[in-house]
């Protein structure tokens, strides 16, 4: 009786009465791998998102939990991506929560050293003013136009992000809008 029960403890036997010769299934897990569960398993909901690093578009499952963002995950149902993500993609989850993450308004004065907060209502403000001030002292009337103010959009803006910033630029006089991503 010992003997058997010494014998049911070796990975060969158990391989082979589990049906497993390969050692690949069943019995290669133990007593913790068999407790343990899929981060995903206790999401109270899965959101579909686009992964934002690059203009591929990569199609990511978001996993929420009491508000939380729990895991994010490749979307096996994604054309482009088929559940695949690069290393920039799988770190989708800390630029959301990571504890480096900046949640305020930088700002580094002409010729300053460190950088300050601002609230955004202020940031946004300072940007409106300047751009006016600088669109108001190189306006060509002739041409309609400016040429003191470009834009270059970065590869995580898509399609319709692009479009908006066109016409915005384009409304205010701007002709110097381009995009790195040219995917």
């Amino acid at each position: 009786m010992a003997f058997t029960r010494l014998l049911d403890t070796w990975p060969l036997v158990r391989q082979l009465r589990e049906g497993d010769p390969l050692g690949t299934g069943r019995s290669a897990r133990s007593p913790r791998s068999r407790e343990l569960r899929p981060r995903i398993d206790d999401a109270d909901s899965v959101v579909r998102s686009v992964c934002p690093y690059c203009a591929v578009g990569c199609a990511q499952l978001v996993y929420v939990k009491d508000g939380e963002v729990t895991q994010i995950e490749g979307d096996p149902a994604s054309p482009i991506s088929r559940g695949r993500r690069c290393p920039k993609g799988s770190a989708s989850k800390s630029l959301h929560a990571g504890p480096l993450r900046e949640t305020t308004v930088k700002y580094r004065r002409p010729y300053g050293t460190q950088w300050e907060e601002l609230p955004l209502d202020e940031a946004m403000n300072r940007i409106v003013d300047r751009v006016l001030a600088v669109r108001a002292e190189e306006w060509d009337e002739e041409n309609r136009r400016t040429m003191s103010i470009a834009h270059l959009g970065g590869a995580t803006l898509d399609n319709e992000e692009n479009y908006l910033i066109k016409k915005l630029y384009s409304a205010l006089g701007i002709v110097q809008v381009e995009n790195q991503a040219r995917i």
